[in-house]
């Protein structure tokens, strides 16, 4: 694909324009990247190429383009552009925009309402688009940084396809710059290291890329910089990070999944991620606790105390020293042998609780602290384990009538493979005494 943006031939007439406004592509060949839904056989190409484009959905990060795409296909469809902002806009400006599309319908010729952060209108307001869409008063694109699927109404999802944008790469980006560069008419002066070091402050973004690149290019230095004095002169941009958003799900699965995958670099690094993007520490402790019961348990009891331990620790030192307690932990449990059957084996017995309803107990297990209860049966029959051979008397704890069932199953790894050899151990003297 050509550049995410390409130059703009008109004059310019209003004074200074930002380098990004400039090179906004002019078509969608020249859109770079994306792809997955530009490429010669990808979604929107096949609908354009058929002439039966649908209501949209664009989900991805700021800066790649989602603006500028369904701008092209308003332009490619000869439709009439409107933009919104759901931040900026009431239900009295959509139904002005909703009138001036039904008088363009009836006039021959349709709209493409864009709505920009689209997940931040309620349901009522969502609910709004719905019947104009149905009756073809507006094309819908909306635009949206997080996910769909929980952000946006099932009646508005079931009308429009979602098309995932994703970030640019570095690649992306050297072609937008050199794009900039050749708009500029002058190359930056920076080296090589510290024109990487540029592409890598954007963080995928484009738009962001091209406002470094409109910095870059005003200053008046002699020679090439590197990146220790590129450092000096521009602040990295801040990571894209949303402690309620999709980013925050997104991470701390990554999280979770490299401590279970025993890859203590990558989850260092994940943590590391959150931390940086504010996440909260005690979220993590909190997350680091449930990952030592759920996906280490019996097969290292000492996980979760030092989890425990680590949260406890960060309460008392605060930050930043304390976040060092909660990194140890992250490295302990990915280096943990793993086992989720406790896990399993809990699950398991809900099920069967509630399949079972309310089965009582054996009476042999039941106290009988009055008379009646003894003359009912409660208790009678119990073995008193600590006087039985072994120290284990085999009696059935399960509800008289239920088969006996098996929940818990150690795995072959850690202190579990000791429980493994105490559970076939108990089976062997059951077996014993049922004979």
């Amino acid at each position: 694909m050509a550049d995410l943006f390409a130059t703009d031939p008109a004059p310019d007439a209003g004074g200074h324009r930002p380098l990004a406004d400039r090179l906004r592509p002019q078509t969608l060949a020249e859109v770079i990247g994306q792809d997955q839904i530009l490429g010669p056989e990808a979604p929107l190409t096949v609908m354009l190429d058929a002439g039966a484009l649908g209501s949209l959905i664009f989900w991805g990060p700021p800066g790649v383009g989602k603006t500028t795409i369904a701008r092209l296909l308003a332009h490619e469809t000869d439709m009439h552009f409107v933009q919104i902002s759901a931040i900026f806009t009431g239900v009295p400006e959509l139904r002005k925009v909703f009138e001036a599309a039904k008088i363009r319908r009836q006039n021959g010729q349709g709209t493409l309402l864009f709505v920009d952060e689209i997940h931040r209108f309620n349901k009522a307001q969502q609910d709004g688009f719905l019947p104009h869409m149905e009756d073809g008063t507006i094309l819908l694109v909306g635009a949206t940084t997080e996910n769909p699927s929980f952000e946006l109404n099932a009646a508005v999802m079931s009308r429009a396809q979602v098309m995932v944008l994703e970030r640019l790469g570095l690649k992306d980006l050297e072609l937008l710059a050199q794009r900039a560069e050749q708009e500029l008419g002058a190359p930056l002066p920076l080296d090589g290291p510290a024109r990487e070091a540029l592409l890598e402050m954007a963080d995928g973004d484009g738009r962001a890329l091209l406002n470094l690149i409109e910095q870059a290019s005003a200053w008046s230095v002699e020679g090439k910089l590197n990146p220790e004095a590129l450092g000096t002169r521009l602040m990295r941009r801040a990571a894209q990070y949303d402690k309620s958003g999709d980013a925050h799900y997104n991470l701390i699965s990554a999280l979770h999944k490299s401590v279970r995958g025993s890859d203590p670099d990558a989850a260092l690094y994940w943590f590391a991620r959150m931390l940086e993007g504010g996440e909260d520490p005690r979220f993590l402790a909190r997350r680091l606790t449930r990952m030592a019961v759920e996906d280490i348990g019996l097969a290292d009891p000492q996980a979760q105390a030092i989890c425990l331990r680590s949260w406890q620790t960060y309460e008392r030192l605060g930050s930043p020293e304390g976040e060092l307690a909660l990194a140890q932990a992250v490295a302990y449990l990915a280096l943990a042998p793993k086992s989720n059957a406790a896990y399993v084996a809990y699950k398991g017995a809900c099920k069967s609780a509630k399949e079972t309803g309310s089965e009582p107990p054996p009476k042999h297990i039941l106290n009988a602290p009055t008379g009646l209860m003894k003359d009912q049966g409660y208790g009678a029959g119990y073995a008193y384990d600590h006087d039985a051979e072994d120290g284990f008397s085999g009696q059935n704890y399960f509800p008289d009538g239920m088969a006996r069932q098996t929940f818990y199953a150690p795995v072959e790894r850690g202190f579990e493979r000791d429980l493994q050899k105490r559970l076939a151990y108990f089976a062997k003297l059951r077996a014993r005494r049922e004979t």
